[in-house]
């Protein structure tokens, strides 16, 4: 009889571990789900055809974490979604191949308002050399095609970028600059006196950009931020 009451015990701790199991992930990916819809209606990550967006609260169990309001690490990865120039410069859109955000010790701060912070960020930014070039060869106008490529002598928050074709009215044959700095991306053409183009990068409240730097497969940007806001301001009321 007693053999029978443990195996009985057993069966069910194995089947509440499983229905917690299920449970904990149909949560979770709602919460994922929630979060990235969240995300793409603030910061505007989904806003072409080919954008996605993706959140993920990583960690078990999910829902321990969510009773405590407190989550160690959450992930969001957006792609394919286009900055425009802080001018508003027609044809100036520059597309966005992949933005990588690594949010760790985040804390609900108010569920009503649906905000949060995170005691540091950590993230990249790719750009492609193919957009690079297309909208330096729409903003040139009549020019013809602009070429962008890979340059050696990154430095810090200026990624190094071969610039080849009319840009202006000008011929610009030579190594230009992307300058990362804050939340805003310019880009400088050889030659010139004032950047092409500047593009704004919607990031969460003290994220910011710290290094750039030109690879084979395009400009990646790094950024960091600390005691970063995720919601509404904490200066609004």
């Amino acid at each position: 009889m007693r053999r029978r009451w443990v195996k009985v015990l057993a069966i069910t701790v194995v089947v509440l571990a499983v229905l917690f199991t299920v449970a904990d992930r149909v949560a979770v990916h709602y919460a994922d789900k929630e979060a990235a819809r969240l995300a793409e209606q603030k910061y505007g990550y989904g806003n072409s055809t080919d954008s996605s967006i993706d959140v993920s609260i990583k960690g078990f169990p999910f829902l321990t974490q969510a009773f405590a309001q407190d989550f160690d690490h959450v992930a969001l990865t957006a792609e394919n979604f286009t900055v425009d120039t802080t001018s508003n410069a027609q044809g100036g859109y520059l597309g966005v191949e992949r933005l990588r955000l690594d949010l760790h010790g985040v804390t609900v701060t108010s569920l009503t308002a649906r905000s949060a912070e995170a005691n540091l960020v950590t993230g990249t930014l790719t750009l492609s050399y193919d957009q690079l070039s297309g909208v330096l060869t729409r903003l040139g106008g009549t020019g013809g095609p602009v070429n962008v490529a890979q340059a050696p002598g990154s430095d810090g928050q200026a990624a190094r970028v071969r610039i080849s074709g009319t840009v202006g009215g000008r011929q610009a044959d030579g190594t230009g600059t992307l300058l990362a700095q804050g939340n805003e991306i310019s880009l400088s053409t050889p030659g010139a006196e004032q950047p092409a183009a500047t593009w704004r990068v919607e990031l969460p409240e003290n994220v910011g950009f710290s290094a750039a730097r030109a690879t084979p497969d395009g400009v990646q940007i790094d950024m960091i931020g600390h005691l970063v806001n995720l919601g509404t301001s904490r200066f609004s009321r």
